[in-house]
C-alpha cells in the first residue's frame, strides 16, 4: 500500500535507520540510566531467533580494571593489524580510533551458546550458523534502541576470542560474538568513520540489489 500522507512513526523509524553510527570518539562517560538499559537489552531480549534458541547472553562489564584489561588487549591486536598493512594503509589505518572502551559508560559482551536448545534446533540442521545469525540480529535490535534512546554503540572487534572468554568467565563452548560500548555521546556523525577517513567508501543501493540471478 502506497503512503498517501505522512506517517511520523515510519518517519521515525527511518531516521533511527540512518543515524545509527559505530561510535568511538564522541562517548560522554556518562552513566546509561537503568531503566534505559533495561529497554535496549529488552530490544536485542526480543530479537527473532531460530528455533526460538534465544542463544545470546548479555554480559554488562562497568569494571574499569576490567575495560582496562581489555582495552590493552585490543590495542595489541591493533598493532599486529597495523603490521600487515603496506605503508599508505598504514599510515591510513593510525588515523581511525578503534575503540572507546573507556570513554563509553559500559561495555556489554553479547554471546553465542550453540547449545542453546540443542539438539533439536529447529531450522538449524541444515544452516549451522543460523544460530550465531540470530545472535547477530539481537545485535542489531540493541543497537537500533540505543540510537533511538540517543545512546551511542560501538562494536569492537579486535580481540581474540579466547582473551574475552576468559576474561569475563564464559562457560566452556559459549562464544563471544561482540564486545559493544554503549553510553551518551555528543553527536551522532553524518558519516561513518572509516568513510570519513577515507578507508573505504560505501556502495550504492543499486549496486548491491540482483534480480532473480546474481548479477541479475
Amino acid at each position: 500500500m502506497t503512503r498517501t500522507e505522512p506517517d511520523t512513526t515510519l518517519d521515525a523509524f527511518y531516521q533511527v535507520l540512518e543515524r545509527r553510527r559505530d561510535v568511538r570518539a564522541e562517548f560522554t562517560g556518562e552513566p546509561v540510566e537503568d531503566a534505559v538499559l533495561r529497554r535496549v537489552l529488552g530490544a536485542a531480549h526480543s530479537a527473532p531467533s531460530v528455533g526460538l534458541s534465544q542463544p545470546w547472553d548479555f554480559v554488562v562489564v562497568s569494571d574499569t580494571d576490567t575495560r582496562s584489561e581489555f582495552r590493552r588487549h585490543v590495542l595489541d591486536e591493533r598493532e599486529v593489524f597495523a603490521e600487515s598493512l603496506n605503508a599508505e594503509r598504514k599510515g591510513a589505518f593510525s588515523r581511525i580510533k578503534i575503540e572507546g572502551i573507556l570513554d563509553s559508560s559500559l561495555g556489554i559482551v553479547v554471546t553465542y551458546d550453540p547449545q542453546r536448545g540443542a539438539p533439536a534446533v529447529l531450522g538449524r540442521h541444515a544452516i549451522a550458523d543460523a544460530g550465531l545469525y540470530s545472535v547477530c540480529l539481537a545485535i542489531q535490535n540493541l543497537w537500533l534502541a540505543a540510537t533511538a534512546e540517543n545512546l551511542g554503540v560501538g562494536w569492537v572487534s579486535f580481540y581474540r576470542e579466547e582473551f574475552l572468554a576468559e576474561l569475563v568467565d564464559l562457560p566452556e563452548g559459549v562464544r563471544p560474538v561482540a564486545w559493544l560500548c554503549l553510553g551518551p555521546v555528543r553527536e551522532l556523525a553524518d558519516a561513518p568513520d572509516l568513510e570519513r577517513h577515507g578507508w573505504r567508501e560505501r556502495r550504492p543501493l543499486d549496486q548491491a540489489v540482483h534480480w532473480e540471478r546474481y548479477g541479475g
